[in-house]
This record gives structure tokens, C-alpha cells and sequence, in this order.
């Protein structure tokens, strides 16, 4: 079964999304908590807390994916980042920030239903070669727009 492209172009999507919510934010985050009065621990927290509930829910919502499908968490973990984005361009205090962290980085654990899903309409011949182009583009994407600003050589 040859998976169609536009299924690939969702997770692509959807993989991309979860990057970027963690990496474009990190240039601003100083300023966010500075404005509000956070400081060394309070600014690692806003920082780590992400990656912390991305490792947390990538095991729960991976199961959870097994049990009611891969489709129902990919749009309802895309719709709780868009929660967490927006708290986060609204926040008014440093607890909606934090707040905002934890549940983007919650919805972020979906990589683990996205790459169940390339499992699912892949065939085992293009499995791993679509596994691997997916986040590899990306990365490779934003690598390329780095060495153009001197960033990484």
C-alpha cells in the first residue's frame, strides 16, 4: 500500500508544528520572563517544563493512539498547541507562560502517534525511508536557513 502524499504532508505537518513550538520561541523567552520578574530557575523551568511533559505524554498519548486511533489524537493534540500558543501570546503573568509550556508540551508528545500513523500507511519497503524524511527534511529545512545567517557552520 503506497502511502499518498498528502497523508505524508498531514504528519509532516504535524511534525513541524512540534518543532517549531519549541525552538521559535526560545529566542523571546528571555523577554517574556524578564517582563515578568523570572529569573535563573524560574526561566529554566519555562524552558525545560516543555520537554519534560513532551517526554511525559509522547508514552501516554502513543497508547492512547493505539486504543481510539491515530487521526483523533493527532487533531485534538493540534488543537491543544493552538491552546498553548495562544495562552502563551497572551500571557499576562508568569504562570500562564508556564502554564502555556506545559500544554504545548503536552500536545508536542504527539510525535510518537505521527510516527505510528507513517507505520500505518506505509508499506515495510518505504517505511523506513519515510520514518526517516520526515523529521530529517524538517531539520535539515531549518539547518540550511541557519548557515544562511551564520548561525551553524
Amino acid at each position: 500500500m503506497p502511502a499518498s502524499r498528502s497523508r505524508i504532508g498531514v504528519i509532516f505537518f504535524t511534525v513541524l508544528i512540534d518543532l517549531i513550538g519549541f525552538g521559535i520561541v526560545l529566542p523571546i523567552l528571555p523577554f517574556y520572563a524578564q517582563r515578568f520578574g523570572a529569573a535563573g530557575l524560574g526561566y529554566g523551568g519555562v524552558i525545560g517544563v516543555f520537554s519534560l511533559m513532551q517526554f511525559v505524554s509522547t508514552a501516554l498519548l502513543g497508547k492512547l493512539s493505539d486504543r481510539i486511533g491515530r487521526r483523533p489524537v493527532l487533531l485534538t493534540t493540534m488543537l491543544v498547541n493552538a491552546v498553548g500558543y495562544t495562552l502563551f501570546a497572551f500571557a499576562g503573568s508568569y504562570w500562564v507562560l508556564f502554564l502555556s509550556r506545559v500544554v504545548s508540551g503536552f500536545a508536542g508528545g504527539n510525535i510518537s502517534a505521527a510516527q505510528a500513523y507513517i507505520a500505518d500507511i506505509t508499506s515495510p519497503a518505504e517505511r523506513s525511508r519515510i520514518a526517516s524524511d520526515v523529521p530529517s527534511s524538517i531539520w535539515g529545512t531549518s539547518a540550511k536557513r541557519s548557515r544562511g545567517r551564520g548561525c551553524a557552520r
